[in-house]
């Protein structure tokens, strides 16, 4: 007697895979993020993209000096410890400053945290792919908020961001620059990493001039304001 052949299981409708490759990422992405909350990013897709090879060297933030937190905050997000995340008056000026044509270069008001997940778990770079990458963004930066938290945050932010040709993290830059080790910076040292964090290619850490010199000079100058402010009080209490 010949026996029924199992029936093949039934296909989800065209338009309800969306649902299925959405929920798939938010389990995916949720996982990558409690892994990181604990391990070490051990690279990052700009780090295999750089072409002038990857020197860094991963330290805990209590081996990172407190000048270099603050010139980090001075420097990038004054806010960080009192936002959600996202700066919506830096966002709001960023765009007025954007759509009204003043300025030769666009001006983005992310925040550490967003840097932070844009360095981590997606891409850099300019133009159209830059939009393509916000809601990502958004979804990453919403995730490392509520799972990791601040001190987290800017931890894996100082060991991640690149601070010279081929070079990432505070820790390699400070050997770089400075010969030291990032956890006895100086507050000027500091604050020279934190003014060529924008652009490290193409900005002097050591015996800097003009913009960049005097950049660093005002982020010096800020250090002793956060300190005093409190602006670092979700990492020092």
């Amino acid at each position: 007697m010949a026996t029924k052949s199992r029936a093949p299981g039934r296909k989800l409708p065209w338009y309800l895979r969306p649902f299925k490759w959405l929920l798939w990422f938010v389990i995916a992405s949720v996982a990558w993020v409690l892994v990181y909350a604990v391990v070490p990013p051990p690279v990052t897709l700009t780090m295999l993209l750089d072409g002038n090879g990857i020197t860094k060297d991963w330290e805990s933030l209590d081996n990172i000096d407190r000048n270099m937190v603050r010139a980090a905050i001075a420097a990038e997000d004054g806010k960080f410890c009192s936002h959600d995340g996202f700066d919506r008056d830096a966002i709001e000026q960023a765009i007025e400053r954007n759509t009204s044509g003043k300025g030769k270069r666009l001006r983005g008001g992310s925040t550490i945290s967003q840097q932070t997940a844009k360095n981590v778990f997606l891409w850099q770079g300019s133009g159209w792919t830059r939009y393509v990458r916000k809601v990502p963004e958004v979804w990453f930066t919403f995730l490392i908020e509520q799972i990791w938290g601040k001190r987290r945050i800017m931890e894996v932010y100082l060991n991640v961001a690149e601070t010279g040709i081929g070079t990432y993290g505070v820790e390699a830059g400070a050997q770089r620059y400075f010969k030291k080790s990032a956890a006895k910076l100086a507050p000027a040292e500091a604050a020279r990493i934190a003014a060529i964090l924008p652009l490290p290619k193409k900005r002097e850490a050591v015996s800097p001039s003009g913009f960049t010199r005097r950049y660093g000079n005002t982020i010096a100058a800020r250090i002793g304001q956060v300190r005093r402010d409190g602006l670092d009080s979700c990492i020092y209490k």
